[in-house]
Order: C-alpha cells, then sequence, then structure tokens
C-alpha cells in the first residue's frame, strides 16, 4: 500500500513537468549567417587582426575567443550551435562557457556557466558541419519574467584546441568581441577583461542561439545582404533595421517573438554559382546555397522578411532580372515546402542610385531594381509586402534621401548604396506588425 502509495504520489508530482516539458520548444533568439574562411568578407570597423590571427590559414590557435551577442527573446534555458561549415580541418572546442557581459569583455560575477555537449567539456566538429550544445541554464536569468533581459548581451566564450586552420565566420557583426593572443590556452572560466586584449567586429564559429520558450512562439527571421547585416548603421548600437523591428514587438508583446537577422553582407539571391572554402566570395554563398543552413534548419522559424537583390544586378553580378526571379521563386519554394505555414514576406529594394563605387549606383542597375521590385509587389509570390524602397527614396533624385546617406558607423560621406541609422529607422516603422504576425493579439 505503502509502496503503492509513494508511486501515485512520484506520478502526480511528475505530471507538471512533463506538462511543461510539452508546451516548451526551441526558439531560434539570435543567429549569425556564416560564410568563409576568414577572411573573406565584408567586415565593418574592422581593427587590425594581425595580432589576434598573425596567419589566416593557420586560424585561432590554442586561444580564447570571447563573442558578445544580444538575444531576442529570453528564457533561463538555452543552447548553442558552432559550425565549421567553411573550415577545411575537424574544429575542436572545449572550455565554452556562457555569461554576461559587464562591459568589455568583463562579464558580470557569478554569471558565466560551463557549456558542455553530450555531457563532455569539448567537442570536435568536422569540416562542413555544425553541433549543437547541451541545453544550458541560465540562473542569472529572472525567473518571474524573463523580459525584464531584453537589451542585455551575452558573451560566449570559446577555447579553439590546438589550431582551428581555416576559420567559419560572420564578417559585418557590428559588435565588439574579444579575443586572448594565440597560445594563450583555455581562458573561458575567466569572468575578468585582462587576458582579452584584442578586439574584432565580427563572430567566429558560433551561427545560432536557441532559448527554451513556450511552443509556437513567432520566430521571425530578415534574410538578405548588408542592407540587413547593417552596413553604415552604428557600431554596438543595434540600430539594423531588424533590430528596430524587434524593439517594436517587444514593446507591443513583450517577451514573446524573437527576431534573428540573417543578413550577409555582398550576399546575392542567385550568384555566386559556386562557392566553397576554396573558392569564397566576399558576400558568402548564393541565398539558395544558404537556404538549408539559414533558414530550414533554425528553429521555430514562422515568418521570413526578404531584402535582397541589388548585389545581383551589380557589375560583380551581372544577373538579369528573369535570373533573380527565377531564383526567388524557387527559394520560396523550398522555404514553403520545408516549414509548412510560414509566412514568406518579400521588401522591396532601396534605391543605389549615385553610388560612388564602380560597382553600383548605374543606370541599369536602377532600372533592373525597379523591375524586380515591381515583380515583389505584383507577381503574387509572397505573402505581404514591406515597401521599404518607398520610406527611403528621394523622388527628386531616384536616390536615398540627403539624410539618410551619411554613414552611421564611421563618419563621413556614405556611399549612397547603404541607408544610415536614420534610413534604418525609417525601414524599421515601415513594416506593418500585423501583417507579419496576422494571428498574434
Amino acid at each position: 500500500m505503502r509502496l503503492a502509495l509513494a508511486l501515485l504520489l512520484a506520478m502526480s508530482a511528475a505530471l507538471p513537468a512533463a506538462a511543461q516539458n510539452a508546451a516548451t520548444a526551441w526558439a531560434t533568439s539570435w543567429a549569425a549567417s556564416v560564410q568563409g574562411p576568414y577572411p573573406a568578407g565584408n567586415p565593418s570597423a574592422q581593427p587590425d587582426q594581425r595580432f589576434a590571427f598573425p596567419e589566416p590559414a593557420r586560424g585561432a590557435r590554442d586561444q580564447t575567443l570571447r563573442l558578445v551577442l544580444r538575444p531576442s527573446l529570453w528564457s533561463r534555458e538555452m543552447r548553442l550551435r558552432f559550425s565549421n561549415a567553411l573550415g577545411t580541418q575537424p574544429l575542436v572546442l572545449d572550455g565554452v562557457h556562457v555569461g554576461l557581459q559587464l562591459g568589455g569583455a568583463a562579464l558580470v560575477p557569478g554569471s558565466n556557466q560551463p557549456v558542455r555537449f553530450g555531457g563532455r567539456a569539448a567537442i570536435t566538429i568536422p569540416p562542413g558541419e555544425s553541433a549543437w550544445s547541451d541545453a544550458v541554464a541560465l540562473p542569472f536569468v529572472p525567473e518571474a519574467e524573463a523580459g525584464q533581459m531584453q537589451g542585455r548581451k551575452l558573451a560566449v566564450s570559446l577555447h579553439v584546441a590546438g589550431e582551428s586552420g581555416p576559420m567559419t565566420w560572420h564578417a559585418k557583426a557590428l559588435q565588439t568581441s574579444y579575443a586572448t593572443p594565440p597560445g594563450a590556452g583555455s581562458l573561458g572560466h575567466d569572468e575578468g577583461e585582462a587576458g582579452f586584449p584584442f578586439s574584432t567586429t565580427s563572430w567566429f564559429f558560433l551561427d545560432a542561439i536557441d532559448m527554451r520558450a513556450t511552443a509556437g512562439t513567432p520566430v521571425v527571421l530578415c534574410f538578405g545582404d548588408s542592407i540587413t547585416d547593417g552596413t553604415a548603421s552604428t557600431l554596438n548600437g543595434d540600430d539594423r533595421w531588424p533590430d528596430v523591428l524587434a524593439r517594436r514587438l517587444f514593446a507591443r508583446h513583450g517577451n514573446r517573438v524573437a527576431v534573428v537577422n540573417a543578413g550577409i553582407g555582398g550576399n546575392q539571391v542567385a550568384g555566386p554559382a559556386e562557392y566553397a572554402p576554396q573558392k569564397p566570395a566576399p558576400g558568402g554563398p548564393s541565398a539558395s546555397q544558404r537556404l538549408e543552413r539559414d533558414v530550414l534548419s533554425l528553429s521555430g522559424i514562422t515568418t521570413v522578411i526578404w531584402l535582397e537583390g541589388i548585389n545581383d544586378f551589380s557589375r560583380n553580378g551581372n544577373a538579369s532580372v528573369e535570373t533573380v526571379q527565377a531564383a526567388m521563386r524557387e527559394a520560396v519554394g523550398r522555404m514553403r515546402a520545408g516549414l509548412p505555414g510560414l509566412r514568406v514576406i518579400g521588401a522591396t529594394l532601396t534605391s543605389a542610385l549615385g553610388n560612388e563605387g564602380q560597382a553600383h549606383g548605374f543606370r541599369e542597375q536602377d532600372e533592373k531594381r525597379r523591375a524586380l521590385n515591381a515583380f515583389i509587389r505584383e507577381g503574387g509570390l509572397f505573402d505581404g509586402v514591406i515597401d521599404f524602397d518607398a520610406a527611403t527614396l528621394d523622388p527628386s533624385t531616384g536616390g536615398l534621401r540627403a539624410e539618410m546617406v551619411p554613414d552611421s558607423t564611421i563618419g563621413g560621406p556614405g556611399d549612397r548604396l547603404h541607408p544610415n541609422r536614420a534610413g534604418y529607422l525609417a525601414m524599421g516603422h515601415a513594416i506593418d506588425l500585423s501583417a507579419i504576425l496576422p494571428g498574434l493579439r
């Protein structure tokens, strides 16, 4: 009788936990689409990397990287994905920790948590592969209201054991992270900053973070090129247009929606035809080539906003409008097949007319841009349209509005291709929130 009663009580106690687990799922809270290998890419405001990575072919060497990032959704449990997608040799990581940034490379005392992989402190990731960590508890997140953490930044520390070889990275983080000197060993456990003298405005190896959330939590993925990645926005200011969108959604819905950025500076819809560690391009693999890694394999994606095509029409891309339209149709079809119920929102391309560089700003490019915009608005491919062109265009010149041109990252006149902070703010506020998440109240 006592045994039966004990079993009944144990089963009763387990029911709430089981019900809770059944009602939760992983949701992507942060992402950084990978490219490479380093240094192939388009970083912004990058410090001299010679001291951190003296020989790019050898990569990181027995050193610790402390990567700083801002989740868009918070909970008390997370997991991390590490990528060796563009590596050419096995990547060995150990001493991985995650803590709350205090400032610079320093962490809030007591916040640093060890990260495990199948219960072990180290993992070997083969070339071309990625790996998820075990779940990590975050005791510093308030149990009652995780949304109180909105705007705070995590610091993910990882030790590269031996030599990494060519490094998979995301060039344009527009966020300062930190590194020890080569040969410094494993310092991820150290919550201080003295061991991290070098800085970088790129992210290495880490490409996604999930938070444990209520099942069905909406995740909006912003897919595109440098204008989604945030070129000419404020360094460490978190004022790309996806950031503006995330803050607007948080103001309306609280800690119930995630917005993640899958932009790569220089990216194209249809090109390049080939992309590999031995044949990289600064803009990363084409949208079609990276679709599985950067959209379909991420957790809980419910809406994709796609802004891309201006680089296809540059002198580097030289694509026809028909080629880009066909590639868009194929990619949207794959997204909908892979993620049933997904909403795919098309965004019109902003103007590059008057760009000072060799590759952009010429009349033929603008004619193609306007033709693609007509397709996005009227072609029936997308579930909705965001008119970024209308939000940023100066009708008198055909280019960006004058106040949206000066560079917000490093100062200077701007390039008339990338909107600045004022431009991204206008773009973020041009989005109809009910159109991207029509069922959320």
